[in-house]
């Protein structure tokens, strides 16, 4: 079977363009400049309306570090709520303790609402001191697969690492390689390691100004974060020859 990409949208306009261009799984996010936090209850409902293709949400309330108070977790509590009751598929998730390690306690408070759900553990897994623990921990936890860029800011840094990873886990959880993924460098990468799904944002900013233009405003040009949707193309005709 050919492998699944999943791509990172960042707002509603970007999922849709992913889904058009032929994306597997929509990783569903705000805030493209602090890494993805939870969408907004709008937006969600927007897209389950919208969208056929499995989107899965990230539960993320803030950027930057994973060590979250508990009004933080309380805060994915209900933002997890809210995905199930849409109907969501699944979610995207994920927080460590101050040591380093999974915060197993909160993790499994989330766990238990997330009936019926797949539930992806993100990035957050890069983060931790010990990966075997890590993985051992998320396993348990009932997580259906692990997003990760082998502990190094890039795929391409940790693809060794990656490799040994599925090859040992691959029976227990999916490990889905996101970090630095293109259509340049994903026919080697999949050589490699030989993951069952991608991750990438495939992402294209553009200029945020449509017709009119302020001359007054002295701030920022916006920027508009969508999807290069021949990017996401050639990365799945490169994904299914790999298969032929």
């Amino acid at each position: 079977m050919p492998c699944l990409l999943e791509i990172a949208a960042f707002n509603l306009h970007a999922a849709k363009a992913a889904a058009a261009a032929g994306a597997h799984r929509i990783e569903l996010c705000d805030n493209a400049h602090e890494g993805g936090t939870t969408p907004s209850p709008g937006t969600l409902k927007a897209i389950r309306q919208e969208l056929q293709i499995p989107v899965f949400p990230i539960i993320r309330p803030r950027g930057g570090h994973f060590v979250y108070s508990q009004q933080e977790w309380d805060a994915m509590k209900w933002d997890l709520e809210y995905c199930q009751s849409l109907g969501f598929p699944g979610v995207v998730l994920g927080g460590l303790n101050s040591r380093g390690e999974v915060d197993y306690q909160n993790m499994l408070a989330l766990m238990q609402l997330c009936e019926g759900m797949e539930v992806t553990f993100h990035r957050a897994f890069d983060r931790c001191l010990d990966a075997a623990s890590a993985i051992e921990c998320i396993i348990d936890l009932g997580c259906k697969r692990i997003l990760s860029s082998g502990g190094f800011p890039t795929v391409p840094q940790g693809i060794e690492r990656l490799k040994g990873w599925i090859q040992k886990y691959q029976d227990r959880i999916s490990i889905m390689p996101g970090s630095g993924v293109n259509s340049h460098n994903i026919q080697k990468i999949h050589a490699v390691c030989g993951a069952k799904e991608y991750h990438t944002a495939a992402r294209k900013s553009t200029s945020g100004y449509t017709t009119f233009y302020n001359p007054t405003d002295m701030q920022e040009e916006p920027v508009f974060t969508g999807v290069d949707e021949a990017e996401i193309q050639s990365l799945l005709n490169i994904l299914e020859n790999c298969h032929e």
